[in-house]
């Protein structure tokens, strides 16, 4: 069977699980079904991205969009603010007990996160708002947290020397070759989180297709993870090549200080220009996503304003932005992603190191560090090199003649995984590109997507 006859079958497959899973898992309230609303608490330098194909794995097995939600913050400032985030986590709770009729939620925090919920589990009073606890690669601790019952979580990849951490009294999982921010988004851990919550595995680990999709998130300043206040937010439907289908944005957003926008409708199989500019600032920024094949509701248009000043301005090249929310690997052997950019690969030793917690990145910054229209893929430039989950590397994308920048991707060297993003190749000195990668590799998304 060839390649694409192979995305049909998968695809027509997992098309008849979308239209019947809803019949075997039946309908109704959360109350009648005893699920919990979930409650996902970012670590270091993260937002509720971390969460989104998680959240859209458990909105496959039947749990409504509303009940799946995130806690974001100023990761940076955590001992100054802590107090007012655990208030604000006490009102998001209050407010799920009440939208929902549940009693308790469920709650799960990674790495910086496991600090932020276990002082919250500390306090008897908020303990016993929670029903379930998932520690997600983060602090050990020497009993339940708040004598919650807790499924902890551990990178697999990552040697802490033997005996490893864990939560004592609690289910400790050690997912297998899996590095810090992947611990947090991979197939394997929903599975356990799903089993843990539920008493039973899921009737699919697997993103279902949805036909008719409603898309929504926020437009934020990072790490702050505050609303980019005064943003002007369009989206553009775009073809193969990125390129803006019409002459009009599907929809525009004035952003607030909440950052948020739509929900907007889209048809499975889209993709999309998220294009942000700001009154302060000449220089635009354009995301790129991958097709739309299920409702998501955390997108996260991270802009990192701090970073700016480090990547130059010219006529001359493209500055990308490549980010998956599972690190790249560049010195696993047989392992190692690729990442071409129009026919060069960025990953190396170098350039993706694996290993210890932060070592590794999840976003790769690539454009032309010396000014020289030459690369240079034997060193990361500065500050690149300095920031736990980032990377870069010293690489010319012409802007002359206009046109695409080919971004292709063999995740972990899965060569039945392979494919291409293009976007437009636009010039520095105007636009930013972000290319958003899905942290998941699954069969329908080629026949959805293409």
């Amino acid at each position: 069977m060839t390649r694409d006859r192979r995305r049909v079958f998968v695809a027509l497959r997992w098309t008849l699980l979308a239209l019947f899973l809803p019949l075997l898992m039946g309908h109704g309230s959360c109350e009648r079904k005893g699920i919990n609303p979930i409650i996902f608490v970012h670590g270091g330098s993260g937002s509720g991205a971390q969460f989104e194909s998680q959240a859209m794995r458990f909105t496959s097995n039947g749990y409504p969009a509303s009940h799946v939600r995130v806690l974001e913050y100023d990761s940076s400032s955590i001992g100054d603010i802590l107090p007012e985030v655990l208030t604000r986590l006490d009102d998001l709770i209050d407010e799920l007990q009440e939208e929902t009729g549940r009693d308790q939620v469920d709650l799960l925090g990674h790495s910086l996160g496991t600090f932020v919920s276990q002082t919250y589990l500390s306090s008897p009073d908020r303990a016993a708002d929670v029903a379930h606890y998932v520690n997600i690669d983060g602090r050990p601790a020497d009993a339940l947290p708040g004598g919650v019952p807790t499924l902890a979580l551990w990178a697999g990849a990552i040697d802490r020397g033997d005996p490893g951490p864990e939560i004592v009294g609690g289910i400790n999982v050690t997912l297998a070759n899996q590095e810090h921010i992947e611990a947090a988004t991979s197939e394997e851990a929903f599975i356990e989180m799903y089993d843990f919550f539920r008493g039973h595995a899921p009737l699919t680990s697997k993103i279902l297709p949805e036909f008719l999709l409603q898309i929504s998130g926020r437009v934020t300043s990072f790490p702050e993870n505050t609303g980019l206040d005064g943003g002007t937010l369009e989206v553009w439907r775009v073809d193969g090549d990125g390129e803006r289908i019409g002459h009009r944005p599907r929809a525009s957003y004035d952003i607030g200080p909440d950052g948020d926008f739509g929900p907007f409708h889209s048809l499975i199989g889209r993709r999309y220009e998220f294009a942000v500019t700001r009154e302060e600032s000449d220089v635009s920024l354009s995301y790129y996503y991958e097709p739309f094949f299920h409702s998501d509701h955390l997108v996260r248009l991270n802009v990192a304003l701090g970073l700016a000043p480090f990547i130059p301005e010219s006529d001359d090249f493209t500055a990308l932005t490549v980010v998956r929310f599972k690190e790249f690997w560049g010195d696993r052997g047989a392992e190692n992603d690729v990442l071409a950019i129009n026919g060069t690969d960025v990953m190396n030793p170098t350039t993706a190191p694996s290993g210890a917690v932060g070592a590794a990145s999840s976003a790769v910054f690539l454009f032309d560090a010396d000014l020289n229209g030459m690369d240079d893929l034997t060193s990361v430039p500065f500050p690149f090199a300095f920031l736990g989950f980032l990377t870069g590397a010293d690489l010319f994308i012409p802007t002359d003649p206009p046109g695409t920048v080919s971004v292709l991707t063999v995740p972990r060297g899965d060569v039945d995984a392979t494919r291409t993003l293009n976007v437009p190749n636009l010039r520095s000195s105007e636009a930013r590109v972000v290319v958003q990668l899905n942290d998941f590799e699954q069969g329908a998304f080629g026949a959805f997507g293409h």
